[in-house]
């Protein structure tokens, strides 16, 4: 095919009516949206089966492959699939991206979401190359959450919705300091982690690098944390019932409390049991499920909410 007729084909791909649709950029985030949260899980299990150097360095595997070998074939496998799921993540995001160009519609927050992967991708491969410093990983687990946000807040302004209730000022504050709250359960969630057994990788000498923190002062912090939270949402959950807010508001708040008080009973379980790895990757995708309904509740009550 000449190149004119490629151009062509292009510019027909571009002005097709499906891929400049709404309904094609809802899709697309809510894509966006799900990939970010597995490729937490499956980093997760990289930490939890010790594989956080199966492969050794970045952005090859090994200094003479760029994939596992026989040689490495155990843990490099484990994780050098979570880098390919990078790929899959990209696809999503930069898909998202290219119809939000086309549409002219949130446009910002599609070109933080593209950002995110070689901002994602570089500080993974710092963090490999420091041999898993635990300060890095639980900034690579931040970052995360970050682009959780990012993605989930363009999903919420491009999604069908109800119209927009005002919800008012006080509601607003106490929502707004709920999220806040559920942001600092995140940091010391990753703390206690960071302080905690599951290192990602021993070195030869059988020595975990870890965070030089008291497991059991932070796992004790991060518990009350959950604690105010747990509160907090509950008093968003009467305050917006006292004011007859919309069913959409407390749907989003009576959520919000159920999956707290999963991940609750999952936390104190693996306290427990001595943190089992299955457990722990169980209680990771519970984090993002807090973290992804406190976003729910924060888009019901926001003047900024799309009503499509």
């Amino acid at each position: 095919m000449n190149a004119p007729a490629q151009a062509g084909a292009l510019g027909r791909l571009v002005n097709a009516p499906a891929l400049r649709s709404a309904a094609a950029l809802r899709r697309l985030a809510v894509g966006s949206v799900v990939v970010n949260v597995l490729i937490v899980i499956t980093g997760g299990v990289v930490r939890l089966t010790d594989s956080g150097l199966g492969c050794p360095t970045w952005p090859t595997c090994t200094d003479d492959s760029l994939v596992p070998t026989s040689a490495n074939a155990g843990h490099a496998v484990v994780e050098f699939g979570n880098r390919m799921l990078t790929f899959v993540v990209a696809f999503f995001v930069l898909a998202t991206w290219v119809v939000s160009m086309l549409r002219r519609q949130e446009r910002t927050l599609a070109t933080l979401a593209a950002c995110s992967i070689p901002a994602q991708a570089v500080l993974g491969g710092i963090t490999v190359r420091t041999h898993l410093n635990p300060w890095l990983v639980a900034a690579h687990f931040m970052l995360s959450m970050a682009i959780l946000f990012v993605t989930f807040w363009l999903w919420w302004r491009v999604r069908l919705a109800a119209p927009y209730v005002d919800a008012g000022a006080a509601p607003r504050l106490l929502v707004r300091l709920t999220v806040l709250v559920s942001l600092a359960t995140l940091v010391i969630g990753t703390l206690v982690t960071g302080a905690g057994p599951h290192a990602g990788d021993t070195d030869t000498s059988g020595k975990v690098h870890r965070i030089g923190l008291r497991v059991s002062s932070m796992a004790q912090l991060h518990a009350d944390t959950v604690m105010v939270l747990i509160g907090l949402s509950v008093g968003v959950l009467l305050l917006v019932q006292a004011l007859r807010l919309g069913r959409e508001i407390r749907t989003a708040c009576a959520v919000l409390i159920g999956v707290e008080l999963a991940q609750g009973i999952i936390g104190y379980t693996q306290y427990f049991l001595h943190v089992p790895p299955a457990l722990v990757a169980l209680h990771m995708f519970g984090a993002c499920t807090v973290w992804l309904a406190a976003l729910n509740v924060l888009g019901s009550v926001e003047k900024k909410a799309r009503t499509s």
